[in-house]
């Protein structure tokens, strides 16, 4: 019997960024990892994280970070997948885009129903939704924030309507701003204890 493979599909927080290095969280620390560990053999846990990835917003000053154009592709590179994690919405939040809670979790439907459609799924679609943690108040002016203006507002919003789009489309969802916590230096992106927190609840979810 194959392997059931889950993507996980996020921005920086799925890929390990560490703020107290600058660098990536080890493998013993970032959740996809920890997620492998905690599932064992029969999955096979594949990282799609991307540093400042958005669901479908262009990002004017970075390119190639739109989550709805690599997708697809990204799907059919590990085809046949068992379920797909989409952690996304944090760059969302950024000032220049000027999007609200709103406007992001409908960029999140889009992503659920081209990942639905897609011709991939070892079964039948199985999307597990995880809004993020909200960006703490202090990012704004913190060293590393100073890139994302106004936004803290705007992901506290969030949960809320992506748990709408987890259910419009039989999703299973899950709040991480219930589970992790942000570090104290740029105060967006997860501390390591966190990592292993979503870890264990994601991989509950995927036993279940």
């Amino acid at each position: 019997m194959s392997e059931k493979r889950i993507i996980c599909f996020g921005d920086s927080n799925t890929w390990g960024y560490d703020a107290e290095t600058g660098g990536r969280f080890d493998e013993n620390t970032r959740y996809p990892k920890v997620l492998q560990k905690l599932l064992g053999a029969e999955f096979d846990i594949v990282e799609e994280g991307l540093c400042g990835r958005t669901t479908v917003f262009e990002d004017p000053i970075n390119e190639g970070l739109k989550g709805l154009d690599y997708l697809l592709p990204c799907l059919q590179t590990h085809n046949p997948v068992y379920c797909l994690i989409i952690m996304l919405g944090t760059n969302d939040c950024k000032e220049r885009f000027s999007a609200t809670p709103r406007n992001i979790a409908d960029g999140l439907r889009r992503l659920i129903i081209k990942a639905r459609t897609a011709e991939v799924w070892e079964d039948k679609p199985n999307i597990l939704i995880i809004a993020p943690g909200p960006i703490e108040k202090e990012c704004e002016t913190a060293p590393g924030g100073d890139g994302m203006g106004v936004c803290s507002d705007r992901s506290y919003g969030l949960a809320k309507y992506y748990e709408e789009r987890a259910k419009e489309f039989g999703c299973k969802f899950l709040d991480a701003g219930k589970i992790v916590t942000m570090n104290k230096i740029d105060y967006m992106h997860l501390d390591a204890e966190s990592h292993k927190r979503l870890a264990k609840e994601v991989a509950v979810l995927i036993r279940s």
